[in-house]
């Protein structure tokens, strides 16, 4: 007979395997997106950029920040790390919005929300690293 604590948390695992992949990757298109656009300079980006008022060279690092997080968290080793990057990016738009720029921060507290959850999800990765490396 299985013992039931054990189907239990198996479970438990793979739901949360689940619900890290799904965030994972659903941040991921959205930053992919977002940085490439950035990158590429659209024009919306460009405007965007021009009245947050530091410079087009922002709107790059930006960009390169936001492509680089969003490799990092589909990348199982990494996603913890990618995580909290673009969790952190995020809480500066959230602030970006609410004092420069308007517009609703609804979207970056959206991917604020789902960043924030994978690295919680991924706490171990960055409790180990912290303890290894600190």
């Amino acid at each position: 007979m299985p013992n039931l604590l054990q189907t239990s948390r198996t479970e438990h695992s793979k739901t949360i395997t689940v619900v890290s992949w799904t965030l994972r990757i659903l941040a991921a298109a959205a930053f992919l997106a977002a940085g490439g656009a950035k990158l590429a300079g659209v024009p919306m980006m460009v405007a965007i950029f021009d009245q947050i008022g530091a410079g087009q060279w922002f709107r790059l690092l930006t960009g390169a920040i936001e492509v680089a997080g969003g490799i990092a968290i589909l990348v199982p080793v990494t996603a913890a790390f990618g995580a909290v990057l673009l969790a952190a990016t995020m809480v500066c738009a959230v602030l970006t919005h609410l004092v420069l720029i308007g517009g609703s921060p609804v979207p970056a507290i959206v991917l604020l929300v789902m960043t924030s959850t994978v690295a919680w999800l991924h706490r171990r990765t960055l409790s180990t690293f912290v303890q290894n490396h600190g």
